[in-house]
């Protein structure tokens, strides 16, 4: 009865407390009314009633208020603290993908870079499809990979539908005016841009002006193929079927040009096709997994990078569809081919990389989770709380992985991950303490160790918050420092024995000695 009446006389100060953790963690009052009804769905909230009780016109029960307490790792009482000391914090990452100013900057014009640009990829062996690859993760991570008017124009489309069933998406193609029609042909091996064979499957293709080719072996695969017509619906809307653009293709090739490409000087098509497959790609992902429903499933599933396998949703589009949609900003995937190539990046922290889907370094850091899951036969997912040691950034991160087959059957390895820093600091946790408590542990450890209690703790806290369930799981297991390059192992004990000195350039060992002679 006390507590009742608190509530009564505070009111107005409660709901905005509610509403600056709301805001602090990003989430929407339809978010937080989801988030409610996981928790207890018969003493749950409407959007509009949470509404009240943020603007003070409504006052939370005890039962409602034990349960947003939960969602935010408080106590009731704390709702009853008088400091409104929770603005949203900018937590965005000191070293997020940013760029750096180059001089003298009239070299960087568009006209000289246009000029200079073919030739450099010509003289370095980089296709345009490559260059394209790149460009287009840059412009994602620079939008965190969210691009609104693809979303709008999915959903236009299918009209927020969710799930959407094979037999859906074929009535789709059918009010688009899309005709299908079946082929038979199996894999064949492609060494395309490695030295070990992948196998390769022709998915699909487009034929202008409103043909849709599909592999009939996708008859057995629904997720592939509700994607694959999803990705040509796309290609009619934001293309009026034009058909420029490559057909769609599993394994073979891992990143380079487009596959009825022959030339090996840069083609304009290349980066016009890499940019068409992309834009196609997010739109069929947004049309199968629309925004708001899409959210709300994935909350209910504590952000399980497989939740998709009960609904005929790929592994793969879970897992980039977590990054457009989750109200936490700071995420990052890959998609790995033995024995080290992406076929797929999105690093919206600014996580370095161990290699890349141009060339592969001779000494890859062997414990990023994708290492340890392409080398194993598990079809398990698997959580790791990593420390990534970068020169002097330290970062703390959790993934989820699991390995999987592509339609070709080639063996790859998915994973998404976030960064934990942020959250921690959102939550006035000194972010960087805990990073080094568990890095000390670690490094006594050899560099793999059970997290330290109290950081531990912090983590099972940020899960609960995030909602992410496999941040949590990763906290019960042995964390791990992680690195771009082992020739550069900042562990204690150096991952391939005693560090070599480096030695300084001749030359600056020369203008030196001139110096101070």
């Amino acid at each position: 009865m006390a507590l009742q009446q608190g509530l009564r006389r505070k009111a107005h100060f409660l709901g905005s407390k509610i509403k600056g953790l709301r805001k602090r963690n990003n989430l929407t009052l339809e978010d937080l009314s989801v988030r409610c009804i996981q928790v207890d769905a018969e003493a749950a909230p409407s959007v509009s009633y949470l509404s009240m009780i943020e603007n003070g016109k409504r006052v939370p029960s005890e039962r409602l208020l034990q349960i947003v307490a939960d969602i935010f790792q408080k106590t009731p009482e704390w709702f009853f603290d008088e400091s409104l000391d929770e603005e949203v914090i900018d937590t965005a990452p000191d070293a997020a993908v940013s760029g750096m100013p180059l001089e003298p900057g009239f070299l960087f014009s568009q006209k000289l870079l246009q000029l200079a640009i073919p030739e450099l990829l010509a003289q370095t062996g980089t296709t345009g499809r490559q260059f394209a690859h790149l460009l287009i993760r840059a412009h994602q991570e620079e939008s965190k990979n969210r691009f609104p008017d693809l979303e709008r124009a999915a959903e236009s489309v299918g009209k927020k539908q969710f799930p959407l069933h094979e037999h859906d998406i074929l009535q789709i193609a059918k009010r688009m005016g899309l005709k299908i029609e079946w082929f038979d042909k199996s894999s064949f091996e492609d060494s395309g841009d490695t030295d070990r064979p992948l196998n390769t499957l022709v998915r699909s293709f487009f034929d202008a002006p409103n043909k849709i080719y599909l592999n009939r072996s996708l008859q057995a695969m629904p997720a592939r193929l509700k994607f694959d017509i999803a990705n040509h619906v796309a290609h009619m809307v934001l293309h009026g079927g034009d058909g420029a653009r490559a057909p769609q293709v599993s394994g073979g090739r891992v990143s380079g040009r487009r596959h009825d490409a022959d030339s090996a000087n840069i083609d304009a098509k290349d980066i016009l096709y890499a940019w068409r497959d992309f834009e196609c790609s997010y739109f069929a992902a947004a049309l199968l997994a629309p925004k708001t429903p899409f959210r709300q499933f994935l909350a209910k599933h504590a952000y399980a990078i497989n939740s998709g396998d009960a609904i005929d949703l790929t592994t793969t589009l879970v897992m980039r569809r977590m990054s457009s949609v989750s109200p936490y900003p700071h995420w990052h995937y890959f998609d790995a081919y033995p024995p080290g190539n992406l076929r797929a990046v999105y690093r919206g922290n600014g996580i370095p990389l161990p290699w890349g889907n141009m060339t592969m370094v001779s000494d890859p850091c062997q414990h990023w989770a994708v290492f340890r899951m392409l080398n194993t036969r598990s079809t398990q997912p698997a959580a790791q709380i990593s420390i990534l040691r970068s020169g002097d950034d330290k970062r703390l991160y959790c993934c989820q992985s699991i390995r999987s087959k592509d339609a070709a059957g080639n063996p790859h390895v998915l994973c998404a991950g976030v960064d934990l820093a942020p959250a921690l600091s959102a939550q006035t946790i000194d972010a960087m303490r805990t990073i080094d408590m568990i890095e000390a542990s670690c490094n006594a450890g050899g560099g793999s160790a059970r997290i330290p209690t109290e950081a531990k703790e912090q983590l099972i806290s940020i899960s609960k918050i995030l909602n992410i369930g496999w941040i949590a799981y990763g906290a019960e297991t042995d964390a791990t420092i992680i690195c771009q390059r082992s020739s550069n192992c900042p562990r204690d004990k150096h991952c391939l024995g005693a560090p070599k000195p480096k030695l300084k350039p001749k030359i600056d060992e020369i203008r030196e000695a001139v110096l101070t002679g």
